[in-house]
């Protein structure tokens, strides 16, 4: 019993700080927030252990910095554990195994429906003659164009591909590759869930 009320009680504390990464999340976006006396005092809080993840380099892509979903991908792994062990009383390896697998997948997911969802914004664009030199679309396209060049290179190897061929191919690769990423992951934690340890 006690076991139990100490691990609700770390997961409502995984939860508030969760919370509070999401606000200083959102407080990064909007600078004027972050003047506060209560902005200061959320920094303090929650950049140690964001920071921690921006010092892997692949968690970002170009100007596009995606180590706070990694940071909060960890703590939604850790809360889920305190759940499972406040309500069943133990947990296997094998379901912590799991939730690991499906919380870097969400990561992966995440990444490959942004990259799925700048494909089709750039394919509206184009087909739209949108001015291609806008600063919006050069961001995307220095993320976008890594991507798409290796995913062309793969499917028509070394034949020269038009970029709308290459944007419409990237798309419907991202996003085969997510739908089928989803139902392996699916499969993978259900049968990790039934490990005997």
């Amino acid at each position: 019993m006690a076991f139990s009320l100490i691990a609700r009680i770390l997961g409502a504390a995984v939860s508030v700080y969760m919370l509070a990464c999401a606000a200083r999340i959102l407080m990064s976006w909007l600078p004027e927030l972050g003047a506060a006396r209560a902005g200061a005092l959320l920094a303090r809080a929650v950049d140690p252990y964001l920071g921690w993840f921006r010092r892997f380099p692949f968690l970002s892509a170009g100007k596009f910095d995606f180590s706070p979903i990694a940071a909060v991908a960890v703590l939604a792994v850790l809360n889920r554990i305190l759940a499972t062990l406040a309500y069943a009383g133990s947990i296997s390896v094998g379901v912590v195994l799991g939730l690991l697998l499906g919380a870097a997948w969400s990561a992966v997911a995440f990444l490959l429906g942004f990259l799925a969802l700048c494909a089709l914004a750039r394919i509206v664009a184009y087909a739209a003659r949108w001015n291609s030199l806008h600063p919006l679309w050069r961001a995307i396209d220095e993320m976008l164009n890594p991507v798409l060049y290796r995913i062309t290179r793969i499917i028509y190897r070394n034949r020269i591909v038009h970029y709308l061929q290459g944007l419409v191919t990237g798309l419907v690769i991202l996003a085969a590759l997510r739908a089928a990423g989803d139902e392996l992951v699916r499969l993978l934690a259900r049968l990790l869930a039934r490990l005997p340890f």
